[in-house]
């Protein structure tokens, strides 16, 4: 088994796991196509016009330059949206990000009050957008960047939805149906 199976509760089913959509790797994939070429042409200059200890020095010090960007500005996104899951299942929802220091959201489906998105033009056509959860005591949770935000929308919508009918079926639960209350007073 390997994650998120291990970390879902006995019996828990999983419905949904996604990484952030691949848009959010363009940017550091154009910055390492663009920083790679640029460092070799500067080691074939430092090369061609400089000789000994000067062409050393700058040599070493061209290829830093370039592992730190590519380190800072490519690696870093990379394991950023390797690490960062965004899970459903039948009874919650899950967000989980980290390497060296893990977060994680947990919000069960009963507590899921309202379930939107938002995508602009780009986003449509990348088929991605913002999901927006409202939970009953919270401030509503933005994520971004889930892929087929429509159709997560739609799977989150219909679990929540049908995890409060659960619990609106359960003896215990206090809440009753807006008609029920009606007729009693009617037949008062």
């Amino acid at each position: 088994m390997g994650y998120p199976d291990d970390a879902l509760a006995p019996g828990e089913e999983l419905l949904l796991h996604r990484h952030p959509h691949w848009k959010a790797l363009i940017v550091p994939a154009a910055i390492l196509l663009v920083a790679t070429p640029l460092a070799g042409f500067l080691l074939g200059v430092v090369a061609a016009r400089l000789d000994g200890v000067a062409a050393t020095v700058l040599s070493v010090l061209t290829l830093l330059v370039w592992a730190a960007v590519v380190v800072w500005r490519c690696l870093v996104p990379l394991v950023g949206w390797l690490t960062t899951h965004f899970i459903v299942t039948d009874r919650r929802v899950l967000v989980r990000t980290g390497v060296l220091t893990h977060t994680g959201i947990d919000i069960p489906m009963g507590r899921i009050s309202n379930v939107q998105f938002r995508h602009g033009l780009i986003d449509r056509m990348l088929r991605t957008g913002t999901l927006v959860v409202v939970s009953a005591a919270d401030d509503p949770l933005e994520f971004d960047d889930i892929p087929d935000v429509r159709q997560v929308h739609a799977l989150l919508y219909q679990q929540a939805f049908d995890a409060h009918d659960r619990t609106a079926g359960d003896p215990h639960h206090a809440r009753r149906h807006p008609h029920e209350e009606d007729t009693r007073r009617k037949a008062w």
